[in-house]
């Protein structure tokens, strides 16, 4: 089930105004615990542990995708390009029996050259990398919750379709947790900045300054890149103008990668979305196969490549299936975030 018709209060139905309330009341312990827990981090510097090298983090405010892979990407080839070692370090949530999860094949294939290390342990993960792998610097992707692990640079995205989570912490909005935490961020980029207007722009970044009124401001937008294959060459994005399209996504913000297959030019036919970090097995294929037999004037059907990579297949039923590449392209303030990323970078490696 989608829960955000529920969160933003679009659905108005019986039910869904009774787990409204039911989950707002659930929200109180929620913040208790998450103000509390970053309240131990604030007064007590000894619980967190140093690595030897800088620690950049890219993280949320909130659930769903807020587009960290392609910004860890972005980062990534920004650093290596200086001639640095970048190392990747995460979490691993949702990681299959072979110890990895859907984000880490995806930057496998983007980042080539870059190790990632996924351990529940970041701290651990982050003695790997630096020991083992004579890493420079470590990114720390989906980190800012993480305290534990010291960083030097704190990277915030903020989702412009969906900037402060229908104003709750979890479970009654997607704030993972109160918008004072704000006040350790160092950047903030506003991504999908081209979903808001100037002025809808505009009272984010305000609302932002009232917490993080230091921080380097950015704004991105998601770009389309190509249209990606299995193991085969891509295919240019412009491929889709004007075809009719099947979606489907295991993510935490299909309606935003709906609508960027539908900017591309293409004809949405139908859509269907699975849970975030989704594991598919033979049963969705089959599920997804009598989709495409519903559908007998659709020309191709298309994921995320987040999906591609788990999925693994060039066809699903009679349809071949592609996975739109997405790119962040920086639209404001990306010389300011270059300075900020090699001075971090810098301080211990030079």
């Amino acid at each position: 089930m989608d829960i955000r018709p529920i969160m933003s209060g679009q659905r108005r139905d019986p039910l869904a105004r009774l787990l409204r309330m039911a989950t707002r009341v659930a929200a109180i312990p929620y913040g208790i615990a998450t103000t509390l827990r970053n309240r131990k981090y604030d007064r007590d510097a000894s619980s967190i542990q140093h690595a030897d090298v800088p620690v950049i983090s890219v993280g949320n405010i909130t659930t769903g995708g807020t587009g960290k892979s392609p910004m860890v990407a972005w980062i990534a080839r920004a650093l290596r390009n200086e001639g640095l070692r970048v190392a990747i370090v995460s979490r691993g949530y949702g990681a299959d029996a072979s110890g990895v999860n859907d984000e880490a094949l995806e930057l496998e294939e983007r980042l080539p050259d870059v190790p990632h290390v996924q351990n529940p342990d970041r701290v651990e993960g982050a003695r790997v990398v630096v020991e083992e792998l004579e890493t420079e610097v470590i990114l720390l992707d989906d980190g800012f919750q993480h305290r534990r692990l010291h960083r030097d640079l704190d990277i915030v995205l903020i989702d412009a379709s969906c900037p402060f989570g229908y104003g709750y912490q979890l479970p009654r909005g997607m704030l993972r947790e109160s918008l004072k935490g704000l006040k350790r961020a160092d950047v903030v980029v506003l991504t999908r900045s081209d979903a808001a207007s100037d002025a809808q722009r505009q009272q984010i970044r305000e609302t932002v300054q009232r917490f993080a009124a230091t921080a380097t401001w950015v704004e991105s937008v998601h770009a389309p890149s190509a249209l990606l294959t299995h193991a085969a060459d891509p295919l240019p994005i412009e491929t889709l103008r004007g075809q009719q399209v099947l979606v489907f996504s295991a993510i935490g913000n299909p309606d935003a990668f709906v609508k960027t297959v539908t900017d591309c030019g293409a004809t949405l036919i139908d859509s269907k979305t699975f849970p975030d970090h989704h594991r598919f097995d033979r049963e969705d294929i089959e599920t997804l196969t009598a989709w495409v037999d519903q559908h007998p004037a659709a020309e191709a059907i298309l994921c995320t490549h987040k999906d591609l990579v788990k999925l693994r297949t060039s066809r699903i039923g009679r349809l071949p299936l592609r996975a739109v590449g997405i790119e962040i392209a920086l639209t404001v303030g990306e010389e300011e975030l270059r300075q900020r990323l090699l001075q971090t970078a810098r301080q211990t490696t030079s």
